[in-house]
């Protein structure tokens, strides 16, 4: 069987059986590629030049095999392969921590190209802060992104840190990131120029009905209470102590922006534009938190 044969037929039986998406693919035949590919030992990239090539009984059986696994188990790709990809950056995924998916990434990715971020940093923007960390993917992205700038990698899971200390590791970053822990921002430091958070805010109702894949991720960085908003309203307290004169709070809140709106009526915030829309993702500087804080 021809490669491109084996992903098409591998794309109808993950269609057929129901999977989610949303780790990193949004479709079955994306989804269907990246783990044959994959069970291959071939990169991403590789369909459009080897989808002709023939393939043996046995690689064929290889990626039938993680394949069944995958809608068998309804884990997400990224666990199986534990490998994940944020703005074509590799990274080290396992069950300790979510897999990567935080449009934070895009704005710092576009930094450098006076992207929508950029605008609201200067040039002495030094700090940074990336807390709720998980696999440190947006430390890694954000000390890629701004090679002047120090980071800080801050979560409360051990686990999740362990995942994040490998990405700093994998991409040689150690000198410029730190992994700590703490419970949001109760032992960290700072000041920081830039804090960006992609913390969990996933409200109860949405928690109760998610699909099985994005169960299998760990809870305690999804789940954000009634209203999503339990974290993010101790953030938004909190986070004027730990903020420069400068400094600046990204906040990615999903589909929660009425709950945010509700708990947060007076405070002055910008909506960032990401591919997702303008909704998910706000910055509010240190003189709006402290400003709402006293009315």
């Amino acid at each position: 069987m021809k490669l491109i044969a084996l992903i098409t037929a591998q794309s109808a039986r993950l269609k057929q059986a129901g999977v989610s998406f949303g780790h990193g693919t949004t479709n079955a035949f994306d989804e269907a590629a990246w783990l044959v590919l994959w069970s291959l030992g071939l990169p991403l990239d590789a369909l459009e030049a080897k989808a002709h090539q023939e393939l043996s009984a046995e690689e064929e059986a290889k990626a039938v095999a993680l394949v069944t696994q995958r809608i068998d188990t309804r884990k997400p790709a990224a666990y199986l392969t534990q490998e994940a990809w944020l703005q074509n950056v590799p990274f080290y995924v396992d069950e300790r921590t979510i897999v990567p998916r935080s449009f934070i990434a895009e704005l710092l990715a576009d930094g450098e190209q006076q992207g929508t971020l950029d605008a609201w940093l200067s040039d002495e923007t030094k700090t940074v802060l990336d807390l709720c960390t998980g696999n440190g993917s947006l430390a890694v992205i954000a000390a890629m992104a701004y090679p002047e700038v120090t980071v800080d990698a801050a979560d409360i899971s051990e686990d999740a840190l362990a995942v994040a200390r490998i990405n700093v590791d994998k991409h040689k970053l150690a000198k410029r990131i730190t992994v700590l822990q703490s419970d949001l921002l109760a032992s960290v430091k700072g000041p920081y120029d830039l804090i960006v958070c992609n913390p969990p805010y996933v409200n109860s109702n949405s928690m109760a009905a998610l699909p099985a894949e994005f169960k299998a991720e760990p809870a305690m960085a999804l789940a954000g209470g009634d209203d999503g908003m339990d974290f993010v309203r101790r953030i938004v307290k909190d986070a004027p102590a730990k903020l420069s004169p400068i400094g600046v709070l990204v906040l990615e809140i999903g589909h929660e922006r009425a709950h945010f709106e509700h708990a947060f009526r007076r405070l002055e915030v910008a909506w960032l534009e990401t591919s997702a829309g303008d909704d998910e993702v706000l910055l509010v500087s240190r003189d709006a938190l402290m400003k709402w804080s006293r009315a």
